[in-house]
């Protein structure tokens, strides 16, 4: 259903706003990736917004360009560059982290990705994508392009998009856009599920008419879909109202949008449309759907009033829809539904219905999981600041513990069923470590191992590591340290609750 309108998308000149500060005074950030870093940004004529290069939210990867002849007019700039994750075995992670978020607000996330055969290689990769520590999609390239979106929302103030190489190609990104919901919309996500686009449908639009910030004050991007040999396009230019002037829109499709629709040209006929259930993945083994289907009248010239079904069961408890004149009503599954491999919403005349049915404007979105636990926030920002102070290249990205297979290597980490992930060890030797010993290791309250030993470390050891309660083995050897043992950690060694490494 949605697959032609998307890869129509990806050929026209898009682009979004960011700063590497990192977000905009919208609320937005948007990234092209692969942009060298001494490009400033450029301004997109159409929406005014400003994409930024990515290597303020990334320290891995390499930049390049698509080949020559995909370099056409007709794709956008935000296409041309491309940030790839070449050399990393089957199960390296790769993630991007935007700060400076709102901790608890609801997000749209949105990556694209367009090859290009950008290696030369001429071979569609397929690749996973995680948020934060749960998984999102599966992207299986094709030859035109990919475009991936979630709702989710941000549990701290900072964001982590991963690419995880699954051995069947090398990852790689075009784009990559954060942008700010409000939390009253999209009920269905929360701090336990995301939402992963399916299709987000303009009904009646041309084939060329995609909507999109600044229409959609979101910045959500509204799919055209019309057929002219089975449907009828409706439209006007007079404003339709939307349901947020009452206080309780929990959608708030654009205006653009609502004003054009479809009916069927035999009005007799229903208007169906209908996808396929994703398939089968160990991640999400059978994904529900929600959808949200938006309705206004546009030429009351009769009674128009229609059922919904799904699969030939109807969807309706209270019967029947009447669209309200140029006012906008939005219906939509307050439940994922789980039907078998595909689904079908039709839209069929009442016998009273003087006109036939009638949509504007459908969302359709699968349902996935958000349950896993991150590392708690103190030992994210305290590991991140030795990750800053060292400048350690041992491929540190997104959460330090989470999920248990991509842990940052040199940590260890405990699990409990319904706690946060605790770092208990840390393993930094030989890694080129250089100034004093970090404070920000005094936060890592689980601390149990600690070996910092042949590196160039100078000043003293640091008394707050006595305040560490779990730490049982602690190894400085052949660093450049001075001073006395702090008395804590040595009365600790002493009673044989403490190894304690020093030699210089």
């Amino acid at each position: 259903m949605a697959a032609r309108r998307w890869l129509l998308l990806l050929f026209v000149g898009l682009a979004g706003g960011g700063a590497h500060g990192q977000v905009d005074n919208l609320g937005f950030v948007s990234i092209d990736c692969g942009l060298p870093e001494n490009v400033v940004g450029y301004v997109d004529n159409d929406t005014k917004l400003r994409y930024v290069s990515d290597m303020g939210f990334i320290d891995t990867g390499t930049n390049h360009n698509l080949s020559a002849e995909y370099l056409k007019p007709s794709i956008g700039r935000i296409w041309h560059t491309v940030r790839s994750f070449a050399g990393g075995s089957a199960g390296a992670r790769s993630c991007y982290t935007v700060r400076s978020l709102v901790s608890g607000l609801k997000y749209l996330v949105r990556a694209g990705f367009i090859y290009g055969n950008y290696d030369g290689l001429n071979r569609l990769p397929v690749f996973d994508l995680h948020i934060g520590v749960n998984y999102w999609q599966t992207i299986n390239v094709s030859v035109a392009g990919v475009m991936a979106e979630i709702i989710t929302v941000v549990p701290g103030d900072s964001m982590h998009m991963c690419l995880v190489n699954t051995g069947s190609g090398t990852p790689f990104i075009s784009s990559l856009d954060v942008r700010p919901l409000e939390n009253k919309f999209y009920p269905h996500a929360d701090e336990s599920q995301g939402l992963v686009l399916v299709s987000r449908t303009n009904f009646g639009a041309s084939d060329t008419t995609f909507v999109r910030y600044p229409e959609d004050r979101f910045d959500r991007i509204w799919s055209p879909w019309s057929n002219s040999t089975i449907w009828s396009v409706i439209s006007t230019t007079e404003k339709v109202q939307n349901s947020a002037t009452n206080g309780n829109d929990t959608f708030e499709p654009p205006l653009p949008v609502m004003q054009t629709a479809i009916t069927p040209i035999n009005s007799s006929s229903p208007i169906d449309f209908t996808w396929d259930a994703q398939a089968s993945t160990t991640n999400n083994p059978k994904p529900g759907y929600v959808w949200m289907l938006h309705f206004a009248e546009l030429q009351p010239t009769g009674v128009r009033q229609f059922y919904i079904s799904l699969n030939g069961k109807s969807w309706l408890m209270n019967g029947s829809c009447t669209p309200n004149n140029l006012s906008t009503t939005t219906l939509y599954s307050t439940k994922p539904v789980y039907a078998s491999n595909q689904y079908n919403i039709s839209l069929d005349a009442t016998v009273n219905s003087t006109l036939p049915p009638i949509i504007n404007a459908a969302e359709i979105y699968s349902v996935i999981p958000t349950t896993n636990i991150a590392t708690t926030v103190q030992e994210v920002s305290a590991i991140s600041a030795i990750r800053e102070k060292y400048r350690v290249k041992k491929n540190w990205m997104g959460d330090p513990c989470a999920p248990k297979n991509f842990v940052w290597n040199g940590l260890r980490c405990s699990y409990a069923a319904s706690s946060p992930p605790t770092v208990t060890g840390l393993n930094l030797s030989s890694s080129g470590l250089s100034g004093n010993v970090s404070s920000s290791l005094a936060s890592l309250r689980g601390l149990q191992y600690l070996d910092l030993s042949h590196n160039n470390l100078t000043g003293s050891i640091p008394e707050s590591l006595s305040q560490l309660p779990s730490l049982v083995f602690l190894d400085f050897t052949t660093n450049q340290l001075s001073g006395s043992i702090p008395s804590a950690l040595l009365k600790r060694t002493q009673d044989g609750s403490l190894t304690l490494k020093l030699i210089w």
